[in-house]
């Protein structure tokens, strides 16, 4: 038999920005967008339109900019006002105007809801859900509805929340997800309810006793919060009760104490369930996808998160250790290389060169010995421990690889820079910078203002280059991030500095690390201009080579 297929829909660019600490800009939810698209994922919320510029400027941007392959994007959204119809309702006409695929709407189930927030009747909150969700099915979306706070509302009164749901499936709903939005939920109570609802309302198919014809397309989810730490027994108890779309967000992230955790979710169920949530290839890129994230959200990794963290098959002496070294499952619940985690002894880390090997084949790059690729290793994990994170800043492997291959040549060599902050009376903060470097047998020296120091050193190193590289006029900077890795350290702490280039068609991430942020920034900046020019010229299929300057030029 096939195993189960499981629908996964993730909302890490809606609930998971409501977490405290976390913010994303339009550029950042684009990425991971395309970024949860390659993993698998079978829907993406994007946000809920109208509700702040930033998600009306992502929709706006998503009908051109993102090219999914699988996954489906959804807009987030209500039901219409009390006593005001679908299409008079702004909200509504926002989700329309979106143009998404797919629409989510929330309604009320708990009819202390209905009555103490909304201020309205019961049975008008019933019109509300069953004419929103028609009138999106008639502009031609699928249409997700989101049970709010089912589960307190099933305990208080069961057949006022079970009315709503029938409520939408009368509308047309394609899906129906139980939330338990207070996150207050355990794992028996979450089971019980999700039973009453497939027996009295989607009915309990057996061969002898088929589902009635209109709910035979009615899939059925659930949404878990973490307030009570049951977010993600709660998830897996309702799939194993016959939930078939599961929501979470990445890493966790989200209001309060956050949603039910996708990175924990898919591998319990797909690794010890028997669920299919994603190809298995596609699993083994888990790890990467939880730190992509917490990158983009500016947010530190948790070493000690299941499955992913750093430290969740890290083992440190004694018995442990002696256990591992003979027989590495002895102290593990699953092979590490399965999410793409690693075996750690903290006392000899174990090697992991295959993962250089795998990311230079994925870069196209040959002329390496595996000698060689383990040295870079080493290099990584010497530069990690020092505060670099190469995650989601992938432009820097890249050259490390470069780098590393015989008879390489760089498009440029720096000599020295500077970088001065100053107050001009009449002026306010003024910043300058002067770079000296090397293209070819020549060298530049020269001067730029800018309004902070890194801004002047980008265009003072442009401004020396790009007489020989002149398409670097294309390429710009669209985000510019600081990570303070030891604030123990107060202003002589090590800080990280992670730098995100653009030249329209492709997105690139470098990364520095110093206890000087202007190092740190420079590392980062350099190292994308040098990405940029070297794959500029693959991917044009021209040699790099430093024409003779017109005269007056030098």
């Amino acid at each position: 038999m096939q195993p189960t297929k499981v629908i996964l829909y993730d909302t890490t660019l809606r609930d998971g920005t409501q977490g405290e600490g976390v913010s994303l800009s339009c550029d950042d939810k684009l990425r991971i967008a395309r970024r949860l698209d390659e993993f698998g994922m079978g829907y993406i919320e994007g946000g809920w339109p109208g509700s702040n510029p930033k998600d009306i400027e992502f929709f706006e941007r998503a009908q051109n900019e993102l090219n999914l392959k699988h996954a489906r994007l959804a807009a987030f959204g209500s039901t219409c006002k009390a006593g005001v119809d679908p299409a008079e309702d702004e909200q509504v006409q926002l989700l329309i105007r979106a143009n998404t695929p797919a629409v989510t709407i929330f309604g009320k189930t708990w009819d202390l809801h209905v009555t103490e927030v909304l201020r309205t009747t019961l049975d008008e909150n019933l019109r509300m859900i069953r004419e929103t969700v028609r009138y999106l099915k008639s502009h031609g979306k699928e249409v997700v509805y989101d049970a709010e706070h089912f589960f307190d509302g099933y305990r208080a009164n069961p057949e006022y929340a079970l009315s709503t749901l029938k409520a939408a499936i009368i509308g047309g709903a394609d899906s129906i997800v139980l939330c338990d939005t207070n996150g207050g939920g355990l794992p028996w109570q979450i089971g019980e309810a999700v039973d009453a609802v497939r027996s009295e309302i989607l009915g309990q198919e057996t061969p002898l006793d088929p589902r009635p014809p209109q709910l035979a397309h009615v899939t059925l989810g659930i949404h878990a919060h973490n307030d009570s730490e049951t977010g993600v027994a709660n998830t897996l108890e309702a799939v194993r009760r016959g939930c078939t779309q599961v929501q979470g967000t990445i890493n966790g992230y989200g209001e309060r104490c956050g949603n039910a955790n996708l990175i924990s979710i898919i591998p319990d169920l797909q690794l010890k369930m028997g669920y299919d949530c994603v190809p298995d290839e596609n699993l083994r890129q888990l790890v990467d996808l939880s730190r992509y994230v917490s990158e983009m959200a500016n947010l530190n990794p948790d070493m000690h998160q299941p499955f992913v963290g750093q430290s969740a098959f890290a083992h440190k002496g004694g018995t442990h250790v002696n256990a591992v070294v003979k027989y590495v499952m002895s102290y593990q619940h699953i092979d590490p290389a399965l999410i793409g985690n690693e075996t750690r002894v903290l006392v000899s880390e174990l090697s992991g060169k295959d993962n250089i090997a795998i990311k230079r084949k994925e870069f196209g790059l040959d002329g390496l010995t595996r000698e060689e690729e383990r040295r870079i290793l080493q290099q990584i994990k010497e530069l990690e421990n020092a505060g670099f994170a190469f995650e989601s800043a992938e432009a820097s492997v890249d050259l490390m690889l470069r780098r590393a291959r015989p008879g390489y040549q760089q498009p440029f060599e720096l000599i020295d820079y500077t970088a001065t902050v100053e107050h001009r009376a009449g002026r306010g903060m003024f910043s300058e910078a002067t770079v000296k470097v090397r293209v070819g047998d020549r060298i530049f020296h020269e001067v730029s203002e800018g309004n902070g120091p890194v801004n002047a050193l980008n265009r003072a190193l442009r401004k020396a280059i790009l007489p020989f590289y002149p398409r670097l006029r294309a390429v710009h900077l669209t985000d510019y991030k600081v990570r303070i890795l030891d604030s123990e350290s107060g202003t002589a702490a090590m800080t990280r500095v992670l730098i995100d280039f653009s030249d329209g068609d492709r997105q690139w991430t470098t990364v520095g690390a110093s206890t000087n942020i202007i190092e740190a920034s420079w590392i980062a900046l350099s190292d994308s201009v040098e990405y940029y020019i070297l794959t500029d010229a693959e991917r044009h299929h021209v040699e790099i080579t430093v024409p003779e300057l017109v005269a007056g030029d030098d």
